[in-house]
């Protein structure tokens, strides 16, 4: 199913994920999925990705602090169970995000699965530009949350799904 994820940036700080996580508890926000990078290795493939396809990503004046800046900032993406009232609060508080639709599948935790999905996007051609996820052992079912080139492609090959 389409879901809309939020990316931030916080400062690569102790503290940092606490402060966050607390902000959404107070105001009764489930998180259902998160990953956290270092933003640099983030800065890095917007670099590559220029260079690809020769397009900037960012105003030119953007990239030299980008690079600078980027170690002292981690991206976090992040999935909540009321996604309007989440960016509400996120503005209200000041944080830097943005939101992005993503494919998050709930899928059955057994081996093979994983691969059955991937290999359904690679037959359609769609590229995954990421993808994070979790299992509890012994549980039955994982949530796994892919970023497609093609959100509306890969929507329709996994409308029935999650």
């Amino acid at each position: 199913m389409v879901r809309t994820e939020i990316q931030l940036f916080l400062p690569n700080a102790p503290g940092e994920l606490g402060k966050l996580a607390s902000t959404l508890a107070g105001e009764g926000l489930n998180i259902d999925a998160l990953t956290i990078q270092d933003a640099s290795a983030y800065v890095q493939e917007l670099f590559k990705a220029r260079g690809k396809s020769l397009k900037r990503i960012a105003p030119a004046a953007s990239y030299g602090s980008m690079q600078k800046d980027s170690a002292d900032y981690a991206l976090i993406r992040l999935l909540v169970d009321q996604t309007d009232k989440a960016i509400d609060l996120l503005s209200r508080e000041g944080y830097l995000f943005d939101i992005m639709p993503v494919i998050a599948l709930e899928i059955e935790n057994k081996p093979g699965t994983l691969a059955k999905m991937a290999k359904k996007f690679g037959e359609e051609g769609i590229n995954i530009n990421y993808v994070y996820g979790s299992a509890l052992p012994n549980e039955k079912k994982s949530l796994f949350v892919f970023s497609p080139e093609d959100i509306d492609a890969a929507a329709l090959i996994f409308k029935d799904k999650g």
